[in-house]
């Protein structure tokens, strides 16, 4: 082996280390990247079934991740010649040291503007973003309306389990027959100009004007334009639609009566059981069908997509159920646009984790 070759691989082997480190860096985002995602979709989970067993959420947010790498290497040649300098034997070594040390830093998420955007009513502008973003109409307004002209979408569950069953069949009625119009492109959330301001309202296609049925649900005169305004009640004038909506709490609230909550808890009195008029148990997924579910086992299910451990039970959403995958998504960006930003308070939780 000549000295040009003792060189060429010599400099491959260094290449070769060199290249280590972004790899590492790659590799270690995108881990910490699923592992938050987790975490956070994890916490809102278990608040959920904090609220069915009527305890006070609580949310921790991942405020920054900071992390150290340390990449060492060694290379080594050696050889033995002979008297013609030519060499009996040549040796490579090496040796790669990789370690890191990361710290995640919790910020608990509190203070005033944080529970007044929690306590607050989602915006009428909140609802036509989300519309205009593709979700379904129906979908939004089953998670984030109380009523619509007096029409009631089971107000007395945005807040604890109520001993009594709401009233909410006219509501999903009401949300079927306009996804149908959303679906084929009849109907859209949008934006008049009145008087120099914006108003939201929904916009029929010109050549089509609201079907009797939703007339009659609404009590509303034909036409293809009604303005939307918050309230509660119905309002005097027939192209006017009034919508009073939940807060962020009050859904987590809604969605937190589809929780399946084991036999033995439901025994032992640790949440309401809400009854109907003969006495019997109501089951909650009547409401929510289509829309939400979590369900609940003695042992980790693995073909959840989220779950959360909780008083000894696990409680989590189904893999192949894509309509409460559907709905957490937007849960989750609902709790994006109302949460805001928290303020910062001392002290906050840093984690060092060792390798």
């Amino acid at each position: 082996m000549n000295k040009q070759i003792i060189i060429i691989i010599f400099i491959s082997f260094l290449t070769a280390c060199a290249r280590i480190g972004p790899d590492i860096i790659q590799a270690s985002g995108n881990d910490y990247n699923v592992a938050i995602q987790q975490t956070n979709n994890e916490q809102l989970l278990l608040n959920l079934v904090r609220l069915k067993y009527r305890e006070t959420p609580y949310f921790l947010e991942v405020n920054s991740v900071s992390s150290q790498f340390a990449l060492t290497s060694e290379a080594a040649i050696s050889a033995n010649f002979k008297k013609q300098q030519t060499p009996e034997a040549v040796g490579l070594s090496g040796k790669l040291n990789y370690s890191e040390q990361p710290t995640v830093t919790y910020l608990p998420l509190h203070g005033n503007d944080f529970i007044q955007r929690l306590l607050s009513p989602i915006s009428i502008d909140t609802i036509l973003l989300l519309a205009n973003s593709g979700w379904s109409i129906e979908r939004i307004l089953r998670l984030t309306v109380q009523s619509i002209n007096g029409i009631p979408n089971a107000p007395t569950a945005s807040g604890p389990t109520p001993n009594e069953v709401p009233v909410y069949k006219d509501f999903i009625d009401l949300t079927e027959e306009l996804r149908k119009l959303q679906k084929n492109g009849t109907l859209k959330l949008a934006y008049s100009q009145e008087e120099g301001k914006e108003t939201p309202v929904i916009l029929l296609d010109e050549k089509n004007l609201l079907p009797v049925k939703l007339q009659m649900l609404l009590d509303i005169e034909p036409g293809n334009t009604y303005t939307l305004t918050a309230g509660t009640g119905k309002n005097t004038n027939k192209h006017s639609i009034v919508i009073s909506t939940r807060s962020l709490l009050g859904v987590m609230y809604y969605l937190s009566h589809s929780v399946n909550v084991p036999e033995q808890d439901k025994k032992a009195g640790k949440v309401t059981i809400t009854k109907d008029q003969y006495g019997n148990e109501f089951d909650w997924n009547e409401l929510t069908q289509g829309l939400f579910k979590i369900q609940s086992a003695n042992q980790i299910n693995t073909s959840s997509a989220i779950g959360t451990k909780y008083r000894g039970n696990w409680f989590y959403i189904d893999d192949n159920d894509l309509d409460s995958k559907t709905t957490f998504s937007l849960l989750t960006q609902l709790f994006s646009l109302q949460a805001g930003k928290a303020e910062g308070i001392t002290p906050v939780l840093t984690l060092p984790i060792g390798k």
